[in-house]
């Protein structure tokens, strides 16, 4: 199922603000290293991500699923100076192209970045709700861990941002079982019923989520 209709990507991508030398070279080392790859954020959502970091006020953030940085990237230079990142990821091989993406936009001091499970991690951070900001675009299976772990941790008024909530169109599809679309179902309906937060869905690329803490 096409979430964005194919014939209004390029116009989409046209009038939001341009990407700069910077995001533009990382797309295309991505595009390189991984051909075909769907794993990468679009610019657009990146702008989005952004701007609701900036509109938040964000100073704390965190990110589980950074792959070659993009995402990260568009966090961080949301943030203020003082602000930071906590990125999760459990691939050297992918946030090597990341450390060096974040370097040369500057953003490396606001950026900490911990390999290795990222349930393991948010569980190791402190109880009190603190967080501001959280951005989930891991593996799909997580997706109720990761939630849940961060639902407790953020700020009354924070924002989580969860991508790839229709899963192409596979959460309304019945003969769709497998573990991954069983997962972000069960995210769907978890943060639907959840009364600590308030949520909306949106029809973004692969579809986005948008929970505030109540």
């Amino acid at each position: 199922m096409d979430i964005v209709n194919p014939a209004l990507h390029d116009y989409l991508l046209a009038h939001c603000t341009p990407a700069d030398d910077v995001l533009r070279d990382l797309v295309e080392e991505t595009q390189q290293a991984v051909p075909g790859t769907e794993m990468q954020v679009s610019h657009d959502e990146g702008v989005l991500l952004t701007m609701l970091v900036r509109l938040t006020g964000a100073r704390s953030a965190v990110e589980v699923g950074v792959f070659t940085g993009y995402s990260s990237l568009c966090i961080a230079r949301g943030l203020p100076e003082d602000g930071r990142l906590l990125a999760c990821d459990v691939s050297d091989e992918w946030t090597s192209i990341a450390r060096r993406y974040w370097d040369r936009a500057g953003v490396t001091d606001r950026i900490d970045l911990r390999l290795g499970p990222a349930a393991d991690t948010l569980r190791a951070l402190p109880e009190e709700p603190a967080v501001d900001f959280a951005f989930i675009d891991a593996d799909k299976v997580g997706y109720p861990t990761y939630y849940e772990e961060l639902v407790p941790r953020m700020r009354p008024g924070g924002l989580i941002v969860l991508d790839n909530v229709l899963r192409t169109g596979l959460v309304v599809d019945p003969s769709a079982q497998d573990d991954a679309v069983l997962a972000i179902r069960q995210t769907n309906d978890t943060i639907t019923a959840d009364a600590r937060v308030e949520s909306v869905m949106l029809p973004v690329r692969d579809g986005i989520t948008l929970v505030r803490k109540r």
